[in-house]
């Protein structure tokens, strides 16, 4: 099975207010494992940055200006996803995005029966929890030390881990192949037999002198006593 996780940055938090997607990164699974192809692209917003945006991302305007506009990347963009799921956390805001991008040059907008969204699944998993990317990395152990700011590819190879372990996580030791460990070595040393002589337990006859006057001793010995009705 194929899917596509990905994340977006933009200059804000509504496309249907003037907000603009400025960058997209998509890592793919097959089986839920990651397979080492990702696709990363910054796109020219057409418009301002405002200030608490790059704070959280760190693209200025200026930056973005030298790269193209979403409309000559996406073809590139939607051959790479194909009709996989498409894998977001708080996916309905990443959604938005893309299909406004998608709408906004002409072509058909993602269904949105392909979308997962891992934060309704990590609240159905860990009810009451933190359910942040950081807090979710936190949870499962998930290096993210070098998460200084946020980053569409960076955030999707991150989510993509989370998301492995909020539908299980690997099996590990489970293969097409079981590698049995070797019986360990028993090393026997044989041990040179000894007959010995046969042992005799018969009473010598100064043993039966001496037991025979021992019984003469015995004052009312109980096996004398002949026992009545």
């Amino acid at each position: 099975m194929r899917e596509i996780v990905f994340d977006t940055e933009t200059t804000g938090l509504s496309f249907a207010g003037g907000d603009r997607m400025v960058e997209i990164g998509c890592v793919e699974l097959i089986n839920r494992v990651e397979t080492g192809r990702t696709y990363h692209a910054y796109f020219h917003p057409e418009r301002d940055m405002p200030a608490e945006a790059e704070r959280v991302h760190g693209l200025s305007a200026a930056f973005l200006a030298k790269h193209p506009l979403f409309a000559a990347g996406v073809a590139a963009l939607l051959d790479f996803i194909g009709d996989a799921p498409l894998v977001a956390h708080n996916a309905g805001f990443d959604f938005s995005f893309l299909n406004g991008e998608l709408e906004r040059c002409g072509q058909r907008m993602v269904c949105r029966s392909r979308m997962v969204d891992t934060l309704a699944i990590a609240r159905t998993r860990h009810p009451g929890a933190k359910h942040t990317l950081d807090a979710l990395c936190s949870r499962f152990g998930i290096d993210r030390s070098h998460r200084v700011l946020h980053g569409a590819l960076l955030d999707a190879q991150l989510l993509a881990q989370v998301y492995v372990e909020l539908m299980g996580g690997r099996q590990i030791g489970l293969g097409l192949v079981s590698e049995v460990a070797p019986a360990p070595v028993v090393e026997v040393i044989a041990v040179p037999s000894q007959v010995r002589p046969l042992r005799v337990f018969s009473p010598s006859a100064a043993e039966l002198v001496a037991h025979a006057a021992f019984l003469k001793g015995v004052k009312e010995p109980l096996w004398g006593v002949v026992a009545s009705d």
